[in-house]
């Protein structure tokens, strides 16, 4: 029985070979084309939905056949026909280009380099007259772009995708800011930020209106017509200020056009900076959060370089005919962060994001805006979380109401915030995260009916990144929001959202993109393109100099510093504190000889002295060999303020380890030393080690060794600290000797 069937299948497999080689030709051809290797399509994604008269995109794919060299494109409509000529192609279309130049760039984007899977795809552009064929072809049902790789002539690999466009038009620009990264770098160089106006539809890049404005620039809004531009803007002395202005051709932000949100009780003496601010439908109000305070801190990390969300604050109005200020009642109450407000459409209602308030303890500077990690650290190694519930109010012409929780974007566990609705009003959009607000990693974009429901997760989201910071265009078909699936310099995308709701997979606005900034807070504006042509900044004085100086300081570059520093002397000579943060900035960098004039000339114009001053030119002093003169200016200050541990410190060292015995005085060393130590509870390293070197001049070399021990053990913990010069003194001490310090040059 074997031998049969086994004789049968012999001859059943004879007969189909014999039948595929009658077949001939045709069967070896799809015998080969099941055995192609697979191109995966990148970009445009399965089913995106461009808009119409949109510039040819780039095509992006992978290939897993290693010996393919070229490749056949082939535009099909969805009948199969040919939406032109097949094109073969390298695949070497160039990608988005730099732009900055590499002194401009912080050293973490210069070391930046995409990662091989993504430097190692293949690109091709269509012809503007194919891309127009594929178009038209596309309107009514999908066009397919088949990709075949070549090894020579013969086909070694295959794949395709399926897109379409929509006959809904965009029908307005997209004003948006872009940035250097990380944000610190930004921070630090305000200059280089652009503020841009693209058309979706033009084959050219974006226009910039404005570029180098002296002061931050942040959140917009613009009221639906087009015709009002409302933005954040500190000026002057005042980190609450907000300009509003009508946009005309040129738009001019001057003085004459800023409101400030501190202007609301002012004689409460409480900070506000007055984020996340929203100018009305009509045009006369405005909204923003007050007297707040957000965890706004810089992150060492080239992707999400940044931390920024509200704890505390409430929302308040500003009627631009009556100009005046009032807060919103259920959108008002001090025990709960009522933040990042929108409008409906109507102006009748105002949407919030809410949570508990929470209070910053810890904080060295409350008026800085940007505070560091160490300040906030629950936030970050302590792993607390900051979740926001969607809420909202009834404006009722700015008496307010009862605020109440959004259905499917409160109470779920997670953090919902950035609500936007539709301009028919019919659905909103926000975004959710784990936590926090601004920049997460797992922002993803839903959408609901207005009044609350089910949301559900739009498929526009790319994977595994940050998906936020949208806008609806006027008619209300597309929403543009920003990404970093390609990297980590954010771009723009564009989804196609119908009447129903149904909103699909995304195209990339590519002519939007730098390869080295980050495009952000894009926002529709109801005008043609060429209705706005710049964007000027005439609000920049003496102040905002010495804030941007004042903060570069604190940041710790100092040649920036002395650089806004001396554009205030130039028109304040008599601005003791910028004078003096000048010498500060000098000494820090190792200039004294040019420190101690400017130190000396803020003493000389002072009329009431200069505490700050006379401590650093006494110090100075020292340094640099004129110990008469420098300890009595330390004596002297420390007279009229005894409670100034600083100079206290940095007398009592000079006491210890003058190389002069003239000037040396070991008792009234460990008396100011212990005084200090014991204010700060023995936890600063330097002035243990001040009194270690006090114990040491006294005689005390026990107690020197063990101080210097303790002050080595703390300083231990800080990789800035001079931890080897620590060292070398407890190794003097031990051998009974007192620290010296050496003989400076004049």
């Amino acid at each position: 029985m074997r031998r049969v069937v086994v004789g049968r299948r012999c001859r059943m497999w004879w007969v189909v070979l014999a039948l595929v080689g009658a077949l001939g030709p045709q069967a070896k051809a799809a015998d080969a084309m099941a055995r192609l290797a697979v191109v995966t399509v990148d970009y445009p994604l399965a089913e995106a939905v461009f808009p119409p008269s949109f510039p040819p995109p780039t095509f992006v794919w992978h290939d897993a056949a290693a010996e393919a060299t070229s490749w056949r494109v082939e535009a099909r409509l969805a009948d199969g026909s040919p939406a032109g000529p097949p094109v073969v192609t390298g695949g070497d279309a160039p990608g988005p280009a730099p732009e900055l130049a590499p002194e401009d760039l912080h050293a973490s984007a210069r070391a930046y380099r995409p990662p091989p899977h993504q430097a190692s795809a293949r690109r091709w552009q269509p012809s503007t007259e194919l891309w127009a064929a594929l178009q038209r072809g596309s309107l009514q049902a999908p066009a397919t772009v088949l990709i075949t790789g070549l090894a020579g002539d013969r086909p070694v690999s295959r794949g395709s995708v399926a897109i379409r466009t929509s006959t809904d038009p965009v029908g307005a620009p997209i004003f948006y800011r872009d940035v250097p990264l990380p944000f610190i770098h930004a921070f630090r160089h305000a200059d280089l930020i652009r503020w841009r106006l693209g058309d979706v539809t033009s084959p050219h890049p974006p226009r910039t209106l404005l570029q180098g404005m002296k002061v931050c620039g942040n959140c917009h809004s613009f009221t639906p017509d087009g015709r009002v531009l409302a933005m954040d803007a500190d000026y002057g002395n005042d980190k609450g200020s907000y300009v509003i202005t009508a946009i005309e051709r040129e738009t001019v932000l001057s003085k004459d056009k800023i409101i400030t949100w501190t202007d609301y009780r002012r004689e409460d003496k409480e900070l506000t900076f007055g984020l996340l601010s929203q100018i009305s439908p009509n045009g006369r109000y405005a909204i923003s959060t007050v007297k707040d305070r957000s965890v706004f801190s810089p992150v060492d990390d080239l992707w999400y370089s940044q931390r920024f969300f509200p704890v505390k604050g409430i929302l308040v109005v500003y009627d631009r005919e009556t100009k005046t200020f009032a807060p919103l009642p259920g959108a008002a109450d001090p025990r709960y962060v009522q933040s990042n407000p929108t409008w409906s459409p109507d102006g009748e209602t105002v949407l919030f994001a809410r949570n508990d308030a929470h209070e910053l303890k810890h904080l060295k500077d409350p008026t800085a805006a940007v505070i560091t990690p160490a300040e906030v650290s629950e936030f970050f190694e302590g792993g607390r979380k900051f979740r926001y519930d969607l809420y909202r109010v009834p404006f009722n012409g700015g008496k307010g109401g009862e605020a109440k929780p959004i259905p499917g974007a409160s109470a779920n566990g997670r953090s919902n915030y950035f609500p936007k609705l539709s301009p028919d009003g019919r659905w909103l959009v926000f975004c959710q995260a784990g936590t926090f607000m601004l920049l997460q990693p797992d922002s993803e974009l839903y959408i609901m009916p207005a009044e609350g429901g089910v949301p559900r997760r739009m498929r526009c989201n790319l994977p595994n990144t940050m998906n936020s910071w949208h806008s609806w265009s006027p008619n209300g078909r597309w929403l543009v929001f920003s990404s970093k699936a390609n990297g980590p310099f954010t771009q723009l995308w564009l989804a196609h959202v119908d009447a129903a709701g149904n909103d699909a997979p995304p195209v990339l606005l590519e002519r939007f993109a730098s390869a080295d900034r980050a495009a952000n807070i894009p926002e529709f504006v109801n005008i043609p393109f060429d209705r706005w042509v710049a964007l000027r900044e005439q609000f920049a004085d003496y102040y905002t100099h010495f804030r941007l100086g004042l903060d570069r300081e604190r940041l710790g570059d100092h040649a920036a510093a002395i650089e806004e520093l001396r554009l205030v002397l130039a028109e304040k000579p008599d601005h003791l504190d910028a004078r003096y943060l000048v010498a500060s900035c000098l000494a820090r960098m190792g200039r004294e000889a040019e420190a101690i004039p400017e130190a000396r000339e803020v003493l000389r114009r002072s009329s009431t002295g200069h505490p700050a001053a006379q401590r650093l030119l006494g110090g100075l002093l020292t340094r640099r060999g004129q110990f008469r003169e420098g300890i009595a200016l330390l004596e002297a200050v420390l007279k009229e303020h005894p409670n100034d541990l600083v100079t206290a410190n940095n007398l009592a060292w000079v006491l210890a380890t003058c190389p002069d015995p003239a000037f040396r005085d070991g008792k009234r060393a460990v008396e100011v030393a212990e005084r200090v130590c014991k204010a700060t509870n023995h936890a600063v390293a330097i002035m243990l080690d001040s009194l270690a070197a006090a114990y040491a001049e006294a005689g005390r070399f026990q107690d020197a060794v063990a101080m210097a021990r303790r002050a080595l053990a703390m300083a231990a913990l800080d990789p800035k600290a001079p931890t080897r010069e620590l060292e070398l003194r407890v190794k003097l001490y031990e051998m009974g000797k007192p620290y010296r310090q050496p003989k400076a040059s004049r």
